[in-house]
C-alpha cells in the first residue's frame, strides 16, 4: 500500500505558538496517511514539531458534524470550511481548512488502502 502525503494551506484562527504565516495568514500543513504504519490513522503536521495522529474516521465524521476524540476536535464551518482543534500541553491550536482539501485527502487515503500490493 502506498503512503499518501498532501500539502495544504490552513489558517490559525486562535492564539498559538505556531508563528510561521505567509502574507495571507496561511500556514503550510502536511496531511499524511501511511496504511502500513496504521491503516486507521492520519497525521496532520503544522510547522515546527507540531504533529497530531488521530483516527481517519474522526476526520471524516467531523466534516459532517462536530466530532472529537482525545486531543483532537473536528467540525464543519459552513459548507466550504472545516475546523480542526488540537490540544497539547503547550496550548490549543484551532486550524481552519478548506473542506475540499480534506475531502480530497480522505478520498486519496481510501484509494491507497484499497490498492493491492503486487509482489
Amino acid at each position: 500500500m502506498s503512503v499518501v502525503e498532501q500539502y495544504a494551506r490552513a489558517h490559525i484562527v486562535t492564539d498559538s505558538d505556531v508563528q510561521v504565516l505567509d502574507e495571507l495568514g496561511a500556514i503550510p500543513v502536511v496531511l499524511r496517511y501511511d496504511p502500513d504504519h496504521d491503516p486507521r490513522a492520519v497525521r496532520i503536521s503544522l510547522p515546527g514539531p507540531h504533529e497530531w495522529t488521530f483516527a481517519r474516521e474522526l476526520l471524516e465524521r467531523g466534516l459532517r458534524a462536530p466530532a472529537g476524540s482525545g486531543d483532537v476536535r473536528v467540525w464543519p464551518l459552513g459548507r466550504v470550511q472545516a475546523v480542526v482543534e488540537f490540544h497539547s500541553p503547550q496550548g490549543t491550536a484551532v486550524v481552519q481548512f478548506d473542506t475540499k482539501a480534506l475531502l480530497r485527502f480522505l478520498r486519496r487515503t481510501y484509494m491507497a488502502a484499497a490498492t493491492p500490493v503486487s509482489r
